[in-house]
């Protein structure tokens, strides 16, 4: 590890501070990106960028050691592969997450699925390959009806490209609440809204609540033909319950993520009926970076000044 002397803060950066112009001078920057040894001693953390796209545990690594960091700021829209570790941090830690990074990029994933699958692309692909003419009708997204499930600032992003596709949308959140483009619906009425969805996109948080919660039951009360995405998390959809309805070929779906993740090879879900899957790409795209140091630039000036950070979703 460096030699560095402790004048100033330390901010743990995951992208190369050079590379994000308008840093405040009140700070010493250490660049860690998940791999290798510690740049310098956790323990004079103030502020920790946690890597990007990293997996699970590498993020997590320096966070027993942080004892003097008041806070910690992922790159990614979910917080489910930090959040568990709070409790090995000093109480009132802020853990923020990286809304405002994400949402163009995933929202556009979420149309391209919706529109791909609908459209039948992959079997056009396919007969590409095999120098095959699929011709026929194919469902449109005109005048079908889509119901976004976890309406935040992606669903409302989602909404937003949708607008255009002559469809109705349903939104659903945690708690009823109105929204700029209409009313958004409590998850407890999930059961009345499923049957007369045609689209269903998940775009919720991975949280204790929401886990499994596209379940057998769930699935069950999609209308026969219903599409399912998932831009959300894994683990937010039921695999075992999901492979039962497309291997039926009741339902079809569209898949950013998976559970597990990544898929390993042999999986059934590789070869489901009516599945189309993307290797969670929703948010690594060329929007990622500009994104991500304009909020990594606004967090650290609003700490370097005292002022309350954006984005804070939980405390230690």
């Amino acid at each position: 590890m460096n030699d560095m002397t402790r004048d100033r803060p330390q901010v743990w950066l995951s992208l190369p501070p050079e590379d994000i112009e308008g840093l405040p001078d009140a700070f010493d920057y250490v660049h860690w990106d998940g791999t290798g040894d510690f740049p310098a001693d956790p323990a004079d953390a103030a502020f920790y960028v946690v890597p990007y796209m990293k997996g699970p545990v590498a993020g997590a690594l320096p966070l027993p050691h942080m004892r003097r960091v008041r806070v910690v700021q992922t790159l990614s829209a979910g917080v489910d592969h930090i959040a568990p570790h709070l409790d090995q941090l000093p109480p009132g830690v802020s853990l923020c997450n990286a809304r405002g990074v994400h949402e163009a990029s995933t929202a556009e994933l979420a149309l391209a699925l919706t529109l791909a699958s609908l459209r039948g692309i992959p079997r056009f692909v396919r007969g590409q390959d095999e120098e095959r003419w699929h011709s026929g009708f194919y469902p449109a997204l005109a005048d079908r009806e889509v119901l976004i499930v976890g309406y935040g600032s992606i669903g409302a992003a989602v909404e937003e490209r949708l607008i255009p596709f002559e469809c109705t949308v349903v939104r659903v959140a945690r708690g009823a609440r109105s929204a700029p483009r209409g009313p958004v619906r409590a998850l407890s009425e999930l059961p009345e809204l499923l049957p007369s969805a045609d689209v269903v996109v998940l775009t919720t948080p991975l949280t204790e609540q929401t886990r499994g919660l596209a379940g057998a039951e769930f699935l069950a009360r999609m209308k026969d033909g219903a599409l399912l995405v998932n831009v959300a998390r894994g683990p937010v959809v039921d695999t075992k319950a999901l492979l039962a309805e497309t291997e039926s070929g009741r339902l079809t779906a569209a898949l950013d993520v998976t559970d597990p993740e990544p898929l390993p090879a042999g999986h059934p879900l590789w070869h489901a009926p009516g599945v189309l899957i993307s290797p969670h790409v929703g948010g690594s795209t060329s929007a990622f970076l500009p994104r991500a140091k304009r909020l990594v630039r606004e967090q650290l000036t609003r700490f370097a000044a005292g002022q309350p950070l954006e984005n804070v979703v939980a405390t230690s």
